[in-house]
Formats: C-alpha cells, sequence, structure tokens
C-alpha cells in the first residue's frame, strides 16, 4: 500500500490533483488507516500513471474517465477504445493544421517588416490588417 505522497512522488502528479482526480472517481485510495490517510494499492498507482500519460497526450478528463470505465467494465472493448484514440488523433491532427497555418501568416508577417530605424513597423500594421490573411483570425 502506497501513502498519497508515495504515488505523488511515483508519477509525478501532486497530491492536490490526486485529490482532485479522486474527487472525481477517477482514482480511488483503495484503504484508509486509522489517521484517516489515504492508501493506494498497485491498480490504484497504475491508474494514476495512465491518468497522467493520457493528460501528457492532450486528453480531457472526460475523456479519460471514459477510457478508465471502458478498462475498469470490459478491458477488452478494442472498437470503442479505438474509437477514441482516433478521434483523439483526428482532433490532434486538425490542430496541427492550424497551427501550421498560424505558423505561415506569422512568418510572412515577420518577413513583411524591413526594420529600418524611424520607419513605422510595417509587423504592427500587418497585425491590424487581418483582410491580408484572408479575415481570418
Amino acid at each position: 500500500m502506497f501513502s498519497i505522497g508515495e504515488i505523488s512522488r511515483r508519477t509525478g502528479v501532486k497530491v492536490a490533483t490526486i485529490r482532485y482526480y479522486e474527487g472525481m472517481g477517477l482514482i480511488v485510495p483503495q484503504a484508509r488507516t486509522e489517521g484517516n490517510q489515504r492508501r493506494y494499492d498497485r491498480a490504484g498507482l497504475k491508474r494514476l500513471g495512465f491518468i497522467r500519460h493520457a493528460r501528457d497526450l492532450g486528453l480531457p478528463l472526460e475523456t479519460i474517465r471514459e477510457l478508465a470505465a471502458l478498462e475498469d467494465r470490459d478491458p477488452a472493448a478494442h472498437d470503442e477504445i479505438h474509437a477514441i484514440a482516433h478521434d483523439h488523433l483526428k482532433g490532434i491532427r486538425d490542430r496541427i493544421k492550424r497551427l501550421r497555418r498560424l505558423e505561415a501568416e506569422l512568418q510572412r508577417i515577420a518577413d513583411a517588416c524591413d526594420a529600418r530605424e524611424g520607419a513605422p513597423c510595417r509587423i504592427l500594421h500587418a497585425f491590424g490588417d487581418h483582410d491580408q490573411c484572408g479575415g481570418a483570425h
């Protein structure tokens, strides 16, 4: 059995965050001591590691809750688990496309500046002129 401090150290998840996850029902202490301190078993440690990795991958807590429920209910629910992973991957790819467009626009704006002393800054003008990028914000 592990204390909340121990699983915090092992996973790198802050104690306050572990308590938050517990309040959401994502992780449940296996037992409590006579002094009412939380104790977690290896399954709790593993679950917290799963949550931490899923958060690092950008999964929202509701999706993590759904995956955890699937694992608890039916660890072999491959179709549902794969659908969730593919939906998240699609979202990341869409975000990357938007970021690449943003990168190109910022590069265009930065390249517009000739940085002549005393000349008006073209970057500030370009930021204010959203029509140059097709009206997108």
